[in-house]
């Protein structure tokens, strides 16, 4: 496996390249790792709550389960599991399921003349495009993309479940939503000091909250479960592919 490039961050506030630099190798500081996430979002469709637990174990392996609490606990899940090869998926609600082979990635992104803060980043281990588990675990994406084309500021220190975090504050970063591109539109991203993952995202437009997502559990070199990878469709799932 890859090494970091920096192995650790100063003792001191690290500058916001420097904190980049670091986050953007995050899954390359742990062999393992499980993760919870309680996100919510406030939109025109109110709050809307969504639970999420991830497990990875390097190279290729990874389930991430999310769930609703609003709507109880009978088949109140979803499931997207990968080995590396192939990436199945299924719905509890809806008991639909996909099995498919994983993306293969774009050839030619791995220059290596260029810096890593311009170059595509490379996963060890993959996990499903657009989600939050792939922004805080592979938060490259999120520092080079979103954070790095706003006007980012280290502000502090605090301590999250345990954990020492460091905050960093973004104003008007660009995107692509066009309710979201306005000069109010602020972030304030919490990296976890020993690995670079993201431990919280909160987002607000007119110094409202509209996500807050946050991490309830964090578990570097996690001792993981010989099933936690094991996953058999049910008989009445319903296969699109």
């Amino acid at each position: 496996m890859r090494r970091p490039e920096l192995v650790a961050l100063p003792s001191e506030l690290p500058t916001v390249a420097q904190l980049f630099t670091f986050a953007r190798d995050a899954e390359l500081r742990f062999e393992t790792l499980r993760m919870g996430i309680d996100e919510r979002t406030f939109g025109t469709r109110g709050e809307q709550h969504v639970l999420i637990d991830a497990m990875i174990r390097h190279p290729g392996q990874a389930k991430v389960t999310t769930s609703d609490p609003s709507r109880g606990t009978r088949g109140n899940y979803e499931i997207w599991i990968s080995d590396g090869v192939t990436v199945r998926t299924y719905s509890g609600i809806s008991k639909v399921g996909t099995e498919r082979p994983a993306r293969r990635r774009v050839r030619g992104l791995g220059n290596p003349d260029l810096p890593g803060t311009s170059t595509a980043y490379r996963p060890v281990t993959a996990l499903q495009m657009e989600s939050l588990p792939e922004t805080f675990i592979h938060p490259a994406g999120l520092c080079q993309n979103v954070l790095a084309t706003g006007d980012c500021r280290v502000v502090g220190t605090a301590d999250h479940n345990g954990r020492e975090v460091i905050i960093l504050e973004c104003h008007h970063p660009r995107t692509v939503e066009v309710s979201e591109d306005r000069p109010d539109h602020q972030l304030q991203v919490w990296f976890d000091r020993e690995t670079g993952i993201v431990a919280r995202l909160v987002e607000t437009i007119a110094l409202r909250v509209t996500r807050d997502a946050v991490t309830t559990s964090l578990g570097p070199n996690a001792a993981l479960p010989p099933t936690a990878f094991t996953f058999a469709f049910p008989s009445d799932a319903r296969m699109l592919y």
